[in-house]
């Protein structure tokens, strides 16, 4: 599984989403309430790009006249058709057991670290000047 640097954590806050392009696929990424998601960015009804749609929540059941929202910013809805999924597995709202989107692992690792790892801090070659180089903030990682 490869890992792919979506950006620093600053630059998704809560409520944010960042659309990125990997192996020809468009995937979105999500900070659902403080916590990243990634979901393969279409629909499965008709293909609509899935992940450019209204994030929101959802009613609850309850008594008649009443009405419980919850799960804030974890239902998305497709911008063409208006199918809901939750952004935190994939599955559709209406029909879980019937349709869902591809959902991708999602960490946030500190991003030295996460350097050193991918340039292969034991391949180094002593005839090749270098400089050390520090990444300060977190990074959020997609693995595809």
């Amino acid at each position: 599984m490869a890992k792919h640097i979506v950006g620093p954590v600053s630059e998704l806050p809560v409520g944010s989403r960042k659309i990125i392009e990997i192996n020809g696929r468009t995937i979105g990424v999500f900070n659902a309430n403080g916590t990243y998601y990634a979901l393969r960015n279409m629909c499965p009804h008709q293909a609509a790009p899935l992940c450019k749609g209204h994030v929101t929540g959802t009613t609850l059941p309850s008594q008649p006249g009443e009405y419980q929202w919850e799960r804030d910013g974890e239902i998305l809805r497709c911008p063409w058709h208006g199918w809901e999924f939750d952004i935190t597995n994939g599955q559709s709202v209406f029909n879980p057991h019937k349709w869902r989107v591809k959902t991708y692992e999602v960490t946030v690792e500190r991003g030295g670290e996460l350097v050193k790892e991918q340039i292969g801090a034991d391949d180094e070659d002593p005839s090749v000047e270098t400089f050390p180089v520090t990444i300060e903030d977190e990074l959020v990682v997609l693995h595809v």
